[in-house]
């Protein structure tokens, strides 16, 4: 997600969007745990997603 993106978002959206990509990130950590990832970037990708957002958050105070 480009930071333009999540910029114009409202703190309650952000909140959730964060939620909703640990929850992913969850996921991927039992299919890792599984023995079986089908798209292992996934990991990198939402991790940066996730600091993004927490970083705005942050500006937003």
């Amino acid at each position: 997600m480009k930071t333009k993106e999540l910029r114009n978002l409202t703190r309650e959206e952000l909140l959730q969007k964060g939620k909703s990509l640990k929850e992913e990130l969850f996921k991927l950590n039992m299919q890792r745990y599984g023995g079986r990832v089908d798209k292992p970037h996934m990991f990198f990708l939402l991790k940066r997603d996730i600091a993004r957002i927490k970083t705005i958050l942050n500006e937003k105070k």
